[in-house]
């Protein structure tokens, strides 16, 4: 399966995710190894809700004053 098959997350998912991963890091129980693969799993993550994020902002338009829709 490509990168194009894989499942969409959505920005609230990819924010539970990055919650999880946090948490997983301030785990006293976590190994150093484990500590790394989780900061560059966080990483990436951060990276996919950003990309999101500016998807988002692209789409946003604002209402303008004489009641006309403009792109934001």
């Amino acid at each position: 399966m490509d990168d194009r098959e894989e499942k969409q997350t959505t920005l609230e998912e990819n924010f539970v995710k990055l919650q999880e991963t946090v948490e997983k890091l301030e785990s006293e129980e976590v190994s150093l190894e484990e500590a790394f693969l989780a900061y560059a799993e966080g990483m990436e993550l951060l990276k996919k809700c950003n990309e999101q994020i500016d998807r988002v902002e692209k789409k946003v338009w604002k209402l303008s004053g004489d009641g006309t829709l403009e792109e934001f």
